[in-house]
């Protein structure tokens, strides 16, 4: 089913319908965007520490891009700005410094920038040592002619620019692959001793681990802007799931897949399982829906269902879009309730829902 444009209510976009439309019992909250330039648009990216603070990335992200905007930056150099603070904070384990590893505890990570003025990107991937891979993504943007690097040549590629080379695995992160090393086989030597012994209290850090290693984080950011001209450009950067096989890619630095931005149209990212958007070449299933006159909203969920149309059931994975189009109406949408996404504009900075296609079920 596609929903109609009339379905949407002509008024403010913090206003948001009571009813839901259903696909069989699909529901669907349907939110009013508002067309305004310049914003700014990324995953929330929520924080949780182990002593239970948290806090917000994703704003952090746009709100660094939106005064860039402002001060008349390219909306590369702004929504790059933006995510470099992710990728900088080592308590964000899903981007960057910090991010959890692949299964032999090595950090590797992938990203993709593109420019909507140009037409121009530039991505790496399997990128170790290096805890800003969208600036040499961009890199690869404006000083080669290729579109991607990968693994020791993207590496040498940004050393011979002048980064450095620095451990991206935390004590954090550290702790976390190890728990995950004891605990995920039972076939293998790694694991307590066979000698029975009292067990203590589970701490608070141990709690916050185990629900980790449970979730096993998709991670990344995607940052999507529009200026005042109309100007777009986004990036995506992550470490990319959790204990993966080494060498392993996901959407992230695929140019149509985690990323993609037609100046003329829109532009499009996701989050959360990458293979899936891979095989459905999401970001450009989002910005050619959007081409084709459906709005944020209808394209985000039309490719979200494609996806799910491979699954005779509902699939058990998390896959979130993200979009902004010309005019500056924008839309986050997940394949499951709970998903949130951020957003900047004259109005302030703020968390969102996204629209949903499934309920999540309670945990029981």
């Amino acid at each position: 089913m596609t929903i109609s444009r009339r379905t949407f209510i002509k008024a403010s976009a913090l206003a948001t319908v009571g009813a839901r439309i259903s696909e069989g019992r699909t529901p669907v909250t349907i939110r009013q965007p508002v067309a305004q330039r310049p914003v700014v648009i990324s995953s929330s990216n929520h924080v949780r520490l182990e002593d239970g603070t948290d806090y917000y990335n994703g704003i952090r992200a746009t709100k660094k891009a939106f005064q860039l905007l402002l001060e008349g930056k390219d909306t590369l150099d702004a929504v790059i700005a933006g995510v470099n603070i992710v990728e900088d904070d080592p308590n964000d384990i899903s981007v960057g410094y910090g991010g959890l590893p692949n299964e032999q505890g090595e950090v590797e990570l992938d990203c993709s920038v593109m420019h909507g003025p140009t037409g121009r990107a530039g991505a790496v991937a399997a990128l170790k040592y290096v805890k800003n891979p969208s600036r040499v993504a961009k890199l690869v943007m404006e000083h080669t002619d290729h579109v991607m690097l990968v693994g020791e040549g993207a590496l040498r590629f940004a050393l011979a620019y002048g980064f450095q080379k620095q451990n991206l695995l935390t004590e954090r992160s550290r702790k976390i692959w190890l728990a995950w090393l004891e605990q995920h086989s039972d076939r293998d030597d790694w694991g307590p001793s066979q000698v029975p012994i009292i067990p203590e209290p589970e701490s608070a850090e141990q709690r916050w681990i185990r629900q980790i290693i449970a979730e096993r984080p998709t991670g990344t950011i995607n940052c999507l802007a529009l200026n005042e001209k109309g100007d777009l450009s986004g990036v995506t950067t992550t470490s990319g799931l959790a204990f993966k096989l080494p060498g392993r890619v996901g959407d992230s630095p695929l140019i149509g897949a985690g990323l993609y931005v037609d100046n003329q149209i829109g532009a499009a990212g996701s989050t959360g399982r990458g293979e899936e958007v891979i095989r459905t070449c999401g970001a450009h299933t989002v910005v050619e829906n959007m081409r084709h006159g459906m709005s944020p909203l209808e394209a985000c969920l039309d490719a979200l269902k494609r996806i799910v149309h491979f699954y005779p059931g509902r699939p058990d994975f998390q896959v979130k879009f993200y979009a902004i189009n010309k005019r500056g109406e924008y839309a986050g949408a997940s394949i499951w309730s709970g998903a949130e996404f951020a957003v900047t504009d004259a109005r302030g900075s703020r968390i969102e829902p996204c629209v949903y296609l499934y309920e999540r079920p309670k945990k029981k």
